[in-house]
């Protein structure tokens, strides 16, 4: 066995690396943040029609908290059975690409009430620019609240990737 009289390190200065990394977390948590405290109901679903997002005024308006929709089927679990086919394809239009605007529809709240929401629906893509997620904004009527919301970042996706 060779004698081993030292050690050669070579290395790199990796700097301007770590200083675009921590924009992006940045950037990430800027915008995660704009979705948490929108004065809009905001969701997000994956492409089997399960929530991935779910902000404060979703549960604000309501009742149902995040942990309790996280994973859920958004249509089958929340969606009145009426109304489950005309959104899930909306939803499903809008995970191949087609955004959707103006959609209104009823959905229940945790205490059984019924409020009529008007859906915007825009994909979420990931960094090759694929369709991984769906992000909606809505309306809800019986509060008022208006936000029209596209949200397209090339790369960009805090809860979720594909």
């Amino acid at each position: 066995m060779p004698q081993v009289i030292g050690v050669l390190g070579v290395g790199q200065d990796i700097t301007e690396r770590k200083m675009v990394e921590i924009e992006k977390a940045t950037v990430a948590q800027e915008l995660q943040t704009f979705i948490d405290t929108a004065n809009a109901p905001i969701f997000g679903i994956d492409q089997n029609g399960m929530v991935n997002e779910w902000n404060n005024k979703s549960v604000e308006i309501t009742g149902y908290s995040k942990v309790e929709v996280m994973g859920q089927n958004l249509v089958n679990v929340y969606i009145s059975e009426d109304f489950r086919e005309s959104v899930k394809r909306v939803l499903d239009n809008a995970l191949q690409g087609q955004e959707a605007a103006n959609f209104e529809f009823p959905i229940f709240t945790k205490d059984r009430r019924r409020i009529e929401i008007l859906l915007n629906a825009t994909p979420r893509c990931n960094v090759k620019g694929e369709v991984c997620t769906k992000l909606s904004s809505a309306d809800d009527h019986f509060e008022f609240w208006l936000l029209q919301f596209g949200l397209i970042m090339e790369g960009w996706s805090p809860s979720k990737v594909c």
